[in-house]
């Protein structure tokens, strides 16, 4: 009954944890906010910048990084659950955006249901992997279950991306609660995607930061704002990446001013 302090402190305590400084965990409440096109928008716009990029799919059991980018990947996350890979030899190079891919497994349960110990291991290869890159960026399943906030806990920066609908801020709202009350020195930052204008985006942010300013007393700083644009769509369905497709149009250009704040903040 008398356990000691060690004993009572859980395995991989998040105080504990070893975490990449320069891994960008991009997140959502709620699926249908363009989380994952805005991941494979960022790691782009870093490897256009110079930086050696890595995107890494964690959307355990649902990915779909691989069929954004057009990529038929023969090795992939499933591989290292299953012990045959490592993280290093599961990646693939996407040159025509000369950046890496850690590609996930889509329609896998199994990967969704991470035993604790398996996902704890997959954090810190994870953060050893991305000691060799300037920039990880780890696209999270949406919702904010078990193995979400264990990943989301290794990377330096949080960003929630959201959209006007209710909903969305509702469960955008909900990823931040449950993210600062397991690490109140989390770094998180909110994109506020498909506007119809940047005002639009702002207003939509405000009402975000008052009700984390009201019931958590936090202010996620705001990342950036993207604007709705016939382009994103298009070059989805292409199965090529915005900044290839349509590099001057105003979601690039919006993904841009996010890509500028990032790295002014560092």
């Amino acid at each position: 009954m008398n356990a000691s302090p060690k004993a009572q402190t859980p395995q991989g305590a998040s105080q504990k944890l070893e975490k990449g400084r320069n891994i960008i965990a991009v997140a959502s409440g709620k699926g249908g906010v363009g989380k994952t096109w805005f991941s494979v928008t960022l790691t782009h716009a870093f490897a256009q910048h110079g930086q050696r990029a890595l995107l890494f799919d964690a959307d355990l059991g649902l990915a779909n990084v691989d069929i954004q980018l057009g990529l038929m990947p023969q090795r992939d996350l499933g591989g290292v659950i299953s012990g045959r890979l490592s993280l290093e030899q599961a990646k693939i190079h996407y040159a025509d955006g000369n950046f890496d891919v850690l590609a996930g497994r889509s329609g896998s349960g199994s990967l969704a249901a991470l035993p604790p110990n398996r996902l704890a291991t997959l954090g810190t290869d994870l953060v050893h992997m991305a000691s060799r890159y300037d920039r990880v960026i780890m696209d999270l399943g949406a919702g904010i279950d078990r193995t979400v906030r264990g990943l989301s806990s290794r990377a330096g920066t949080i960003i929630v991306v959201t959209s006007t609908e209710p909903t969305s801020l509702t469960d955008a709202y909900a990823f931040i609660k449950v993210t600062m009350q397991a690490n109140p020195s989390a770094d998180v930052r909110v994109v506020i995607n498909s506007c119809a204008t940047h005002a639009e985006g702002r207003r939509t942010y405000e009402t975000l930061r008052k009700a984390c300013d009201s019931f958590l007393k936090y202010a996620p700083p705001l990342l950036g704002v993207i604007r709705r644009d016939p382009k994103v769509l298009e070059s989805i369905r292409n199965q090529i990446p915005l900044l290839t497709r349509f590099p001057n149009c105003n979601a690039a250009d919006d993904v841009g001013g996010v890509l500028d704040n990032l790295l002014e903040s560092r």
